[in-house]
């Protein structure tokens, strides 16, 4: 339960949001995905109205995903340092399920338990690209979500490789991203609102409905990504997940950070001054052999990043360009602690996959890996005449707010804005140098294999 703490002429209100992840459609490939639709402990309704899912719809979703789920078994039971996949066979598998009309298998789905992509590695020879990195047996957790075995870490998802292949064009013209913001007219009723509260000395116990009320739905902007893909709810949901740390509305999972609001509660924030966080991308390198047929990506993570706003007689949001201490503060601990955030929440570990999976992805197109290797991935980026749908989820739209209050010592309004940004493209392109020790990871990977997958 949330906690409120009034003091009108000190008042801090915090207005947060909910997410939206509902599977709508499944493709028949992929059999079982999401039926229940709960994801991050949300469902929405047809209109994109969010709401939070009840502790039934939550229950049900897990029974369902671990009646359905089979083991790995064999060989791939085993936690792996460096797993192989030759994406040519891995189409070839896929193809064949297609024909026959049957589901595609746990191995294909979850890509053979492929923790993170390290490596990206081209065969002239064999016609074939190869993605390889660390692996482990997968495991559905609590929260309905599939882990690596040992480590808890979300394994990769078949689905958000076919979104990052096929999204290569348009994310070249644009980065992906997410925004959630308020809205202009919330803004200005939620401001219009706070001076009727202080002027008519309204009861306390009125302000948070009535915050609610004025300040209204928030709203979601996608970016070249396809609205309805699991991936594009990843981004979401992490940056769902990161306010609801910062507000102080989900209790820290890790030692050593404190919300955003507690840091404040003493000190104040600047007057009139809202902050502003958002999640970005960086790598530590991008390197690749002399011949370009093999590359690695060293050191994927993100960053948070933060900045004052202020808002205007009119409700419109302007950046500052600087952030006060409390908020650079917080954003800094949350990317210090964001691995040990990975292991307590599996949204942050999956949008590590989802970065490794679209620098993949613009690695082959970028550096026109299909031709070199002479393997055309068709299937997998949606151009060949046999068709493979990803799942279908419910687009988000708009997000209830909620709201949190503390004591502070300067009479500010917060409301939270933010969102995600990943640009593969800028990544590969100004980070890539060479690295003569590649060559003979590429020899040692080899592709002679009958399977599509091996350690």
């Amino acid at each position: 339960m949330i906690r409120s703490y009034f003091n009108l002429n000190r008042l801090i209100p915090l207005v947060g949001f909910l997410i939206l992840v509902q599977a709508s459609t499944v493709s028949a490939q992929f059999g079982f995905n999401n039926r229940i639709g709960v994801v991050g402990g949300v469902k929405v309704d047809a209109g994109g109205v969010v709401r939070s899912a009840s502790i039934a719809e939550r229950g049900e979703q897990l029974k369902q995903l671990r009646n359905s789920l089979k083991s790995a078994t064999g060989e791939m039971a085993e936690k792996a340092n460096l797993r192989m996949i030759s994406l040519r066979k891995l189409q070839e598998s896929i193809q064949q399920s297609i024909e026959q009309d049957r589901p595609l298998t746990e191995e294909v789905m979850y890509l053979a338990g492929l923790l993170r992509v390290e490596y990206v590695l081209a065969y002239p020879e064999q016609n074939d690209i190869v993605i390889a990195g660390p692996a482990e047996p997968w495991t559905v957790r609590d929260d309905s979500s599939v882990v690596g075995k040992f480590s808890g870490r979300p394994v990769l998802h078949l689905e958000d490789l076919l979104v990052a292949l096929r999204a290569t064009d348009a994310t070249q013209k644009e980065a992906i991203s997410v925004s959630i913001d308020p809205t202009q007219e919330g803004e200005l009723r939620l401001s219009q609102l706070m001076n009727q509260i202080k002027a008519q000395k309204m009861k306390p116990e009125l302000a948070e409905s009535a915050m609610k009320e004025a300040f209204g739905p928030q709203k979601v902007s996608l970016t070249a990504l396809p609205k309805n893909s699991r991936m594009a709810q990843t981004l979401v949901a992490a940056d769902y997940q990161m306010k609801r740390l910062a507000m102080n509305l989900e209790p820290s999972p890790v030692s050593g950070m404190p919300s955003y609001m507690e840091m404040i509660r003493n000190s104040g924030a600047g007057k009139g001054l809202q902050p502003r966080w958002w999640i970005t991308t960086q790598v530590d390198s991008i390197t690749h052999s002399e011949d370009r047929l093999a590359w690695k990506i060293n050191g994927s993570s993100v960053k948070a990043m933060t900045e004052d706003q202020f808002v205007t007689q009119s409700g419109q949001r302007v950046g500052t360009g600087q952030a006060n201490k409390s908020a650079q503060k917080w954003s800094d601990l949350f990317t210090d602690k964001y691995d040990e955030l990975c292991s307590t929440n599996s949204v942050f570990g999956d949008l590590l996959n989802v970065i490794d999976l679209n620098l993949v992805a613009t690695i082959i197109r970028s550096q026109q890996l299909e031709s070199t290797a002479g393997c055309k991935l068709d299937l997998l980026c949606g151009t060949s005449s046999a068709k493979l749908a990803t799942p279908e989820y419910r687009v988000p739209q708009s997000l209830d707010p909620q709201c949190s209050f503390v004591r502070g010592q300067a009479g500010v309004s917060i409301s939270v804005s933010g969102g995600v940004e990943i640009n593969p493209w800028k990544l590969v392109s100004e980070s890539t140098k060479v690295d003569d020790s590649l060559k003979a990871v590429h020899t040692k990977a080899g592709t002679d294999k009958q399977q599509w997958w091996w350690n």
